[in-house]
């Protein structure tokens, strides 16, 4: 079982950057796939960033790419997403998640998910 928090949410302006971390209890976060999604208000929940086991393989949406960058630290269980130039489209809660079978390229799939954060919410003002 793995439990996760997400920390760093906020309000800033457009054009600014906000970093999200989240803290994974629990052992063998390094055998976890960690990804980050995002659910705008009246939208659904959609895929942003995620990372493979070491850290190594990243994979990100189209609307994020260049922007946002996901890392992890496995020896603090823990997983960042770093926002740069963010835009107002970038409003919504951001949750985190884990996969314990997908490390690689499926990690886009909500559905390959096992555990998911509660969220934190990113305002983005113009």
């Amino acid at each position: 079982q793995v439990q996760l928090r997400e920390s760093g949410g906020g309000l800033v302006q457009a054009g600014g950057s906000l970093s999200l971390s989240c803290a994974a209890s629990g052992r063998l976060f390094s055998s976890y796939g960690m990804g980050w999604f995002r659910k705008a208000l009246g939208k659904a929940r959609e895929f942003v960033a995620a990372v493979g086991l070491s850290g190594r393989s990243t994979y990100y949406a189209d609307a994020v790419k260049g922007r946002f960058t996901i890392s992890r630290d496995n020896a603090e269980n823990t997983v960042y997403l770093q926002m740069n130039s963010l835009k107002p489209e970038d409003t919504a809660v951001y949750y985190c998640a884990a996969s314990r079978h997908q490390a690689g390229s499926l990690l886009y799939l909500q559905n390959q998910y096992d555990y998911w954060g509660q969220g934190t919410q990113v305002t983005v003002s113009s």
